[in-house]
C-alpha cells in the first residue's frame, strides 16, 4: 500500500512563494540613502521625545542663559554703549544654545556611548556613523531652536530690542549655512573627542569660555585685531553671528567684520570642509575599530 506523502503539496524549491499564503516573505533590508534616512529618523526620535520627559531642563536651559544676557545688558547700559549692543547680546545669548548642543550632544557623544557600551554596536551596525550623529544633531537641534527662540523673545521684550531685517532670505541662508557648518564641525570633533577619551569632558569645559570670547557672542568681533578675528572665523558661529547681526540691525553693517556676501561664502566653504572632514575622520575610526577589534583608547 502506498503511503500518503504529507509534503507532496509543498511548493518546490525555487517556486514563487508569493502564491503560497503560508510562506513567510523575506524582510527587505534598507540600503543606501534609504538606510541613511531611516538611521537619521531613528536617532532623532529618542532625543525629541526625551526632551518632553524632563520639563525642568527646558526651564534651566532658558533661565541660565538669560542671566548671562541680563548681566551684559546691564553692563552695556551702565557704560553708555550703543543700544545695538543690547540686541547683539540677546542674539548671542540665543546662539549659545546651539554651541552647547554641539559641545555636549555631538562632540562628546561618541565618548559617552563608549563609556555606556553602545559604541561597539554603532560600529558593527551597517549604517553610517554620519547618519547616527546627524540624527542626534537633528533631534537635539529642534529643542535647541525652541530654546533659542524663547531667549530671543524674552530678551527682546525685557530689554525692548528693535530689529530691522534688511534681507530675510539672506538671513535664512546665513543661519542654515552656519548651522550646517557648525554641526559638521561637531561631527568632526566627535572623533577627536573619542581619541581624547577621558580628557574629552575636560577639553569641552576648557573650550567653552574661550569660544564665547573669540566668537563674539556678546560683542562684535570687529573689536578684535583683524588677524585675531580671521583666525576666530574658523568657528562657524563667529561669522554666522556677525552676518546675522548685520542683517537684523539698522546699524549692524557698520559694526560688521566682513561683508555679508563674503561671510556667507566662507560659511559655505566651511560647510563643505567640515562635512568632508567628518566623513573622513568617522570612516577612519570605523576602520580602526574593525581592524584592531577594539575601540580606540586615549593613548592613540
Amino acid at each position: 500500500m502506498q503511503k500518503n506523502n504529507p509534503f507532496k503539496d509543498a511548493p518546490a524549491a525555487g517556486s514563487n512563494v508569493k502564491n503560497n499564503p503560508l510562506a513567510v516573505m523575506p524582510h527587505e533590508r534598507a540600503a543606501g540613502w534609504k538606510l541613511f534616512f531611516k538611521t537619521v529618523v531613528a536617532r532623532a526620535y529618542p532625543r525629541i521625545v526625551g526632551q518632553q520627559r524632563e520639563k525642568s531642563w527646558i526651564f534651566f536651559d532658558i533661565f541660565l542663559p538669560m542671566l548671562a544676557v541680563s548681566a551684559y545688558v546691564f553692563v552695556y547700559r551702565a557704560i553708555g554703549a550703543p543700544e545695538e549692543y543690547v540686541g547683539f547680546v540677546v542674539i548671542g545669548g540665543a546662539m549659545t544654545a546651539f554651541w552647547m548642543n554641539i559641545m555636549w550632544s555631538m562632540s562628546s557623544q561618541l565618548y559617552w556611548e563608549k563609556e555606556q557600551g553602545n559604541l561597539a554596536l554603532y560600529i558593527m551596525a551597517p549604517n553610517s556613523m554620519m547618519a547616527v550623529l546627524l540624527g542626534m544633531a537633528i533631534g537635539g537641534m529642534l529643542a535647541t531652536f525652541l530654546r533659542a527662540l524663547a531667549i530671543i523673545l524674552i530678551g527682546s521684550l525685557l530689554f525692548h530690542v528693535q530689529y530691522t531685517i534688511i534681507s530675510f532670505w539672506q538671513l535664512i541662508a546665513v543661519f542654515f549655512a552656519a548651522m550646517t557648518a557648525l554641526y559638521g564641525m561637531g561631527m568632526m570633533s566627535a572623533s577627536l573627542f573619542l581619541l581624547l577619551s577621558r580628557e574629552a569632558d575636560h577639553f569641552a569645559q576648557l573650550a567653552q569660555e574661550p569660544v564665547y570670547l573669540v566668537s563674539g557672542f556678546y560683542f562684535p568681533i570687529k573689536s578684535f585685531n583683524f588677524w585675531v578675528a580671521a583666525i576666530a572665523s574658523i568657528i562657524p558661529l563667529t561669522l554666522g553671528l556677525d552676518a546675522m547681526r548685520q542683517l537684523i540691525f539698522a546699524t549692524g553693517a557698520s559694526l560688521g567684520f566682513l561683508n555679508v556676501t563674503v561671510e556667507l561664502t566662507i560659511l559655505l566653504i566651511l560647510c563643505v570642509a567640515f562635512l568632508f572632514g567628518a566623513r573622513a575622520l568617522l570612516g577612519y575610526m570605523e576602520r580602526l575599530a574593525i581592524r584592531e577589534g577594539r575601540l580606540t583608547e586615549s593613548r592613540r
